[in-house]
């Protein structure tokens, strides 16, 4: 009650105060403050729910090692840009670097056993040519070779093996990106599976909006779905060029999930994490709405000046959300066809008068 007591009594000092203005204004003639208006009337405006979402990547990752050991070097930090292939981080690799030795060394010693078995079958073929030998350990010669052979493929087998573990202390980045976070540091405990760090592809945004179980059929219903860009970039209306409802509710939330796949734009204004307006169009109706620009606000009062009179009366009025490039839905407060000052701070000026009227 105290709240609303402020407002009415602010609201009726604002109008007596514009009142004094106007009259005042009357005696001046010539030298009056002439203000563009503008005619309020009803304009065709998109009408459904909107609903707050948040921008994420739709190409993100999270980078981790292949490897145990300690993170022996961090390359990158929050922020940077890399290249695929590009080196993030390494892991002591010694305890590897022992394993791709020990395999070159197995490796050498299988390659000598089946050059020695092979000119060992040479020979004996030839002794048995010459019928020095038996059949029998002609046979022999060649199981051993093939024996020889196999143990040499098994340690080459092994070397390639070490040296791809070698590979996986070296930590490097799957595709071209930004590093959106970091969560170890040099020193820490790599283990595989364990996240070393985040990264995502600045390609292709989408929003994610969480809808109430109750407001699925309307959400469903809507004839299209629109986001917005950010103020920075002109706070126009966008038509995404892909989305999809997930089938499952969350359990403890009773909320699905709208994922909204966000147009590529020349200059992107997204950023991950950013909070979007997502629209979902019902449909088109008839509202009365004029330019924001000429909603005057002080502390609780909302108000407009109305051209009447000889200069302009304050009157409190009642808006409602956004409905166009820079026009604002009124909800109570002005009827059709008032003519409403464009600048509130100069149609508050002593003897203020309005000057010709204009449709938006």
């Amino acid at each position: 009650m105290l709240k609303s007591s402020f407002v009415q009594r602010s609201a009726v000092n604002w109008c007596l105060a514009g009142a004094l203005a106007a009259t005042l204004g009357a005696a001046w003639g010539a030298d009056a403050v002439r203000v563009p208006v503008v005619n309020v009337g009803a304009q065709s405006v998109t009408t459904g729910m909107e609903m707050d979402g948040v921008v994420e990547p739709i190409k993100q990752s999270s980078v981790s090692s292949q490897a145990s050991g300690r993170v022996s070097a961090l390359l990158v930090k929050a922020g940077d840009l890399v290249k695929a292939g590009q080196l993030l981080a390494t892991v002591d690799d010694r305890e590897t670097q022992t394993g791709v030795q020990r395999s070159q060394a197995q490796l050498l010693q299988s390659d000598s056993e089946m050059r020695n078995a092979q000119l060992n079958l040479a020979r004996t073929r030839d002794l048995q040519a010459k019928g020095f030998v038996s059949q029998a350990a002609l046979d022999t010669a060649e199981l051993q070779f093939k024996s020889a052979q196999a143990g040499r493929d098994q340690a080459g087998a092994g070397a390639r093996q070490s040296a791809l573990s070698q590979e996986f202390t070296r930590v490097t980045a799957p595709y071209d990106g930004y590093v959106s976070d970091t969560l170890v540091q040099a020193g820490d405990l790599a283990l595989p599976g364990k996240p070393l760090l985040n990264m995502y592809a600045p390609t292709a945004y989408r929003v994610v909006v969480h809808v109430g179980v109750s407001q699925m059929a309307s959400t469903r219903a809507a004839a299209q779905l629109e986001v917005q860009l950010p103020a920075a970039s002109g706070g126009e209306w966008v038509k995404p060029v892909g989305q999809q409802l997930m089938p499952a509710a969350d359990a403890m939330s009773q909320t699905l999930q709208w994922r909204i796949d966000l147009p590529n734009l020349a200059h992107t204004p997204w950023v991950p994490g950013q909070q979007v307006r997502v629209r979902f169009v019902a449909g088109v109706a008839q509202r009365m709405a004029l330019p924001a620009t000429a909603v005057l606000r002080r502390g609780e009062l909302t108000a407009v000046y109305v051209a009447g009179g000889p200069g302009f009366v304050m009157r409190v009025v009642r808006l409602g959300s956004q409905v166009g490039a820079g026009q604002v839905e009124v909800l109570a407060g002005l009827s059709a066809q008032d003519r409403v000052a464009l600048d509130p701070v100069q149609a508050g000026l002593l003897g203020a008068q309005p000057a010709a009227a204009s449709h938006k």
